[in-house]
């Protein structure tokens, strides 16, 4: 079986979302920010992984939107890093936990390419206990196997790629490995 570390793409954020209008950028050169009107269409079957892992984003996991992962994948975050669908897992069902609403506001599909599937999403949280929202634009990258599965989830909130090392890769595993201990997902995924 391939390694799912082999699927990671890591996408030139400023390539695929600066703005023409610079002053529309950040600092940094990017453009998170979801512009629907120029959403690229999606063939149904990867408008469906999509709707799944917007589902997600939303708290509504279930055991149906979760099969667009693969058994070994990959989900990796500036907070998390998991390497199994079960971890992944994890995360998602913690979501209704923490946050009192998560709804998505408005995505943008950059690419659909045989093997990837990259789009903007822009998302609104409220945790329960301060109950002011938040909207976070990010980059996804979603990296398919040669069955359409998603091996490795990659959702960048900045230019900036993500610590691997040190107290960050500390930080990111422990979340990963041990949130599944609280929020509880199906031992079935």
């Amino acid at each position: 079986m391939s390694n799912p570390q082999d699927y990671e793409i890591r996408p030139d954020s400023k390539a695929l979302t600066s703005n023409p209008d610079p002053s529309q950028n950040s600092s940094s050169g990017v453009d998170y920010e979801p512009h629907p009107e120029r959403s690229i269409k999606l063939e149904p079957e990867r408008q469906k992984i999509v709707d799944s892992i917007c589902r997600l984003y939303s708290g509504s996991a279930s055991e149906e939107d979760m099969q667009v992962y693969a058994e070994k994948s990959i989900y990796d975050d500036p907070l998390s890093y998991c390497d199994t669908r079960y971890k992944i897992a994890g995360q998602w069902y913690g979501i209704p936990k923490i946050m009192a609403q998560s709804r998505t506001l408005k995505t943008e599909n950059l690419v659909s390419e045989p093997d990837r599937i990259i789009f903007k999403l822009q998302q609104e949280y409220t945790p329960r206990i301060l109950h002011t929202s938040k909207t976070v634009n990010s980059l996804v990258t979603l990296s398919l196997d040669e069955q359409g599965k998603v091996k490795h989830h990659k959702d960048m909130w900045n230019e900036k790629d993500y610590s691997h090392e040190g107290f960050g890769k500390v930080w990111k595993t422990l979340n990963g490995d041990y949130l599944t201990k609280i929020t509880q997902p199906p031992k079935t995924l």
